[in-house]
């Protein structure tokens, strides 16, 4: 199954140059239909018209971010310019307490498979 997510620029170039290599997202309604195995297509945003598909290898449920971020690096959650704290604060901004108490959190594990 093809699945589609939007990525900020900055995230999205973090994956093209091998650094990001987990996709972080609250695990509802919409994710929870991920399996390992699928695809899933990522725009750059704002525009949307560059993309790049990416293989799902792994998925690791958590309760929320401060609980994955125990079992990985920073290197491989963005990139080694940004710390664990930056990452959490633009998490939150999307995806409150709340929201990661009612859905959990998703590790997406990926491998890039094609730049479109």
């Amino acid at each position: 199954m093809l699945h589609e997510m939007k990525l900020q620029a900055e995230y999205y170039n973090f994956i093209l140059n091998g650094t990001k290599r987990i996709e972080i997202r609250l695990n509802d309604e919409k994710r929870q239909k991920i399996k390992i195995g699928d695809s899933i297509k990522f725009l750059k945003e704002p525009e949307l018209k560059e993309s790049f598909n990416a293989k799902v290898i792994n998925l690791i449920k958590y309760k929320n971010f401060e609980d994955m971020f125990k079992d990985f690096d920073i290197s491989v959650l963005a990139d080694k310019t940004m710390t664990k704290e930056k990452l959490l604060n633009v998490l939150e901004k999307f995806y409150t307490k709340e929201k990661q108490e009612t859905y959990g959190v998703l590790a997406i594990v990926i491998d890039l498979i094609e730049k479109n």
